[in-house]
């Protein structure tokens, strides 16, 4: 009898990662409620993020719990939602940083205690006080709807919250994941898994670099513009050498600024590119300064509400919608606009939620405005802001520095990594007291 030696099927081994992934998607399936207590809630979270306490229930069904948990999924960011009782099981003083401890995964936690709300979030996803005054309006819109809130709260944080969900490619799926991938296909779906976690970092690189490359683009063209009207010629007898060389630096910065955003490989590119504009408007304030025969200007940030406005010629006091006053660098115009009790000509940008001031847009923006306004003023500029979710160190997140935690402070981690136990605790405070509202980052009491 001959033994026939068959070559082994190209399907078996695809069939075997099919099963494999099948298992996988059970183990990590999870219902949005078990049974209870904080190890159960940060079980759940760290799989479906999104929990319900068995005995809310009643105010939050298994239907809204599992439309929230898609949309969580859709927006794929690291949002983290848990309905609790206000039980000892949860205690009001150390609830979020407890849960936050044992999900051990940087983000957005979003947390219904009985009757109140409150958000909490590591830095690196999105700034403490933006998460507060998210939790805030959310709250006082709904009356104690809990569906309602919670559905306003999320679509408010998918645009703002910075990183990634917990399935998209990062370490805590991982952790699950690579041991049983490792020993059922000898490290070819572990190439295969980190291959996708890179791609979908490269995509989310260019999708945050073509929603500069659009504002910036605006930009150029408007300085551009304002080169093209200038009433300048070089070689008239009547120009000095001082003009012409402010008239020089002002199209050394325009070419440079476009040479600059034509090269931008990722979004920290584009600081230099707001730099270079704001070096060359300088340039054409002194110019105009020097033909007029008026004293030369001091250099100054560009104009907040709008930085195509040009340099800011005096501070000014100052609150947007809902936020605390602060002192902004503004342009004759809008000074004038606003010692008539008109508003200022705000610069908008495009969202996925329609056109909203650049500091409501989201941390993509930081390296723009970074290029405008400096170190030293942003901070104070934007607090309580969606873009000051990124400005929580002197050299801020678009600088893009590497590392984890160091000491308990943001040091390039961001919404979505797993960080274990190593985290701000002093951003996670408590159901115990205070006033929610407050300036602070810490501000977390109740209602």
């Amino acid at each position: 009898m001959r033994t026939v030696f068959r070559r082994p099927s190209a399907a078996r081994p695809a069939a075997l990662l099919a099963a494999l992934l099948g298992l996988l998607l059970l183990l990590l399936a999870s219902p949005a409620s078990a049974a209870g207590g904080v190890d159960d809630a940060s079980k759940a979270l760290k799989k479906g993020q999104v929990y319900v306490d068995p005995a809310m229930a009643s105010r939050f069904s298994q239907a809204q719990a599992d439309a929230l948990t898609k949309r969580i999924e859709k927006a794929d960011k690291p949002i983290f939602i848990a309905v609790v009782p206000a039980s000892a099981q949860y205690p009001a003083g150390t609830l979020s940083r407890d849960l936050r401890t044992k999900v051990g995964i940087a983000g957005l936690y979003g947390i219904w205690r009985g009757d109140e709300f409150k958000a909490f979030s590591d830095r690196g996803a999105i700034a403490p006080a933006a998460a507060t005054n998210m939790a805030g309006a959310a709250f006082r819109s709904h009356s104690g709807d809990i569906g309602a809130t919670l559905d306003d709260f999320v679509g408010q944080a998918a645009g703002q919250v910075k990183g990634h969900g917990v399935d998209s490619g990062g370490v805590s799926a991982a952790a699950i994941v690579i041991p049983i991938v490792v020993l059922a296909l000898a490290g070819g779906g572990v190439f295969l898994l980190f291959r996708r976690a890179k791609k979908r970092r490269e995509e989310k690189t260019r999708a945050e670099l073509t929603q500069l490359r659009t504002v910036v683009d605006e930009d150029i063209t408007a300085f551009g513009e304002e080169l093209d009207r200038l009433d300048f010629s070089p070689g008239a007898p009547s120009a000095t050498d001082a003009e012409r060389a402010d008239y020089t630096q002002a199209l050394d910065s325009y070419e440079r600024a476009k040479q600059t955003m034509d090269a931008a490989k990722q979004p920290s590119d584009v600081t230099a590119v707001t730099e270079a504009l704001g070096d060359g408007r300088f340039a054409l304030a002194t110019l105009d300064a020097r033909r007029n025969g008026r004293a030369l200007p001091e250099r100054r940030p560009a104009c907040f509400f709008d930085p195509r406005h040009g340099l800011s010629v005096q501070d000014t006091q100052w609150a947007p919608a809902g936020g605390a006053e602060r002192t902004v660098p503004a342009c004759q115009a809008d000074l004038d606009r606003l010692a008539t009790g008109q508003d200022p000509a705000i610069r908008t940008v495009e969202t996925e939620h329609g056109r909203q001031p650049y500091w409501d847009a989201g941390p993509a923006y930081s390296p723009w405005a970074g290029g405008y306004f400096g170190s030293g003023l942003l901070p104070g500029l934007l607090v309580g802001t969606a873009l000051g979710s990124v400005f929580a160190s002197p050299g801020y997140a678009y600088a893009q520095p590497v590392g984890g935690y160091e000491g308990g402070g943001y040091n390039g981690v961001e919404g979505g990594d797993e960080t274990g136990a190593d985290f701000n605790t002093s951003d996670f405070g408590g159901f115990d007291g205070g006033d929610f509202g407050g300036g602070g980052d810490n501000d977390f009491g109740s209602f």
